[in-house]
């Protein structure tokens, strides 16, 4: 994919991050807004289980600024209603924390959940942002498999990237109908991953960061590791490039 000389990320904050948008209530939601106001491209973020975190936040706000040529209104909905998973229970390596994660993925994190509320979202941002013309989506972790099922026939969204996916299933790729990025980490399933890029029928990109973590872009980003933090804002640009090409 080609790199964009307009689409760099901002330094990245290592610890104390300071957000540069504003919360507001969206389809009944706390959602975090970044970005131009005046953008006529937005950008729908899901983010992980683990809820709003910081290295998130300013990953929506490098998404919204880091385009010189192309600004992005940024909106992240709390989709768990201020209760998201609680980020000690991963890795899952007791019974118990096994035990609360898969209840967690039952009831708050199912899927037809969240799916079922993005149009309202859309729709609500939307009518309070009028000068929007087209919207691409974002989804991390658990985010990831939610981009992965709304990107089939009849999304409203022009491109769509999922960054340490959770979950991936080759049999979702065919469906996919926009332009498709995804951001594997050194934890996702290679051969999953593999045949499900085989099994797109649209342009699409899967670029590998096989010495990160699942999470490294979202809740587990330990971005005081200099390694970690590299990686990240390699990610980042990666997104900042591949929107500015589909969107």
């Amino acid at each position: 994919m080609q790199s964009h000389a307009c689409c760099t990320v901002p330094p990245v904050v290592s610890k104390g991050y300071q957000v540069k948008g504003k919360h507001v209530t969206i389809d009944g939601m706390k959602t975090y807004v970044t970005g131009s106001s005046s953008a006529t491209s937005a950008l729908l973020v899901v983010y992980d289980i683990f809820g709003f975190f910081p290295q998130t936040y300013q990953g929506c706000d490098i998404l919204a600024e880091g385009d010189k040529e192309k600004k992005y209104q940024v909106f992240m909905p709390d989709f768990f209603d201020g209760k998201p998973a609680d980020i000690s229970w991963y890795p899952p390596d007791t019974k118990e924390k096994g035990e609360k994660l898969g209840q967690f993925f039952q009831t708050a994190a199912a899927p037809p959940k969240t799916l079922e509320r993005i149009p309202k979202v859309l729709k609500e941002a939307q009518s309070q942002n009028s000068n929007i013309k087209d919207w691409g989506i974002v989804g991390f972790c658990w985010g990831g498999k939610i981009v992965n099922l709304v990107s089939q026939s009849g999304t409203p969204f022009k491109a769509a990237a999922a960054c340490h996916p959770a979950m991936v299933d080759p049999a979702d790729a065919p469906g996919v109908t926009v332009p498709y990025a995804m951001l594997p980490s050194k934890d996702e399933d290679k051969e999953a991953v593999e045949k499900w890029e085989k099994g797109l029928k649209v342009k699409g990109v899967v670029e590998w960061f096989p010495d990160q973590l699942h999470g490294f872009m979202a809740a587990r980003g330990d971005l005081e590791d200099a390694n970690v933090k590299k990686e990240y804002e390699r990610a980042y640009g990666f997104l900042l490039n591949f929107f500015h090409t589909h969107m």
